[in-house]
């Protein structure tokens, strides 16, 4: 019987392509935990990212970056997630040490997958399937966001002035990609 073995690979794995004056690319060995705030225990939660993080909490509809690199985004008043590099499956864990018990964590690693969109067509690339204003003035680097492009939901954060961050289920990955994939090419 011949001997193989399976190696798990993020669903988006090795995307990295060049259209004009865009790139999409899907960032490698991203980590995704939620960090539930206890009710009754939001400001020991929002210590304990301070201090593990270097950030505070943003506020709803916001993200920071972290002095390590990781990002922390706010979609809800009672859940944050962090995402940052971690190439090992024990992100969770990671996380949990970190906040010292102040939080509720869950590991949302395989649950996501991410794109990563720049260059100065980025927002005319986005606009055609994103439903939310994205003009500097009402969606500001930093800014995250839960929407709907095409028929997926979709977490949108801007990275940069040129720079966008997408995440969407890993299980309609193919079908993500082809959506912004394609959005791409109409506005190129």
């Amino acid at each position: 019987m011949p001997e193989f073995r399976l190696t798990a690979e993020p669903p988006l794995a090795g995307v990295d392509h060049d259209y004009g004056d865009m790139r999409l690319s899907a960032p490698a060995d991203v980590a995704l935990v939620s960090i539930a705030l206890p009710l009754g225990g939001e400001a020991a939660a929002g210590k304990a990212v301070k201090a593990a993080y270097g950030v505070a909490l943003p506020e709803v509809g916001m993200s920071a970056k972290a002095k390590d690199g990781a990002r922390l985004m706010r979609l809800s008043p009672d859940l944050a997630m962090v995402m940052f590099t971690h190439a090992t499956p024990d992100a969770e864990r990671v996380v949990a040490e970190r906040l010292k018990g102040a939080a509720y964590t869950t590991d949302q690693t395989d649950v996501w997958c991410a794109l990563e969109l720049n260059g100065p067509g980025a927002v005319r690339a986005l606009e055609r399937i994103c439903p939310l204003d994205l003009h500097d003035a009402a969606f500001a680097v930093d800014a995250a966001q839960r929407t709907v492009m095409e028929h997926l939901g979709v977490v949108i954060i801007r990275t940069g002035a040129e720079g966008w961050l997408l995440l969407s289920a890993s299980s309609s990955a193919g079908t993500f990609l082809h959506a912004i994939e394609t959005s791409i090419k109409n506005a190129s």
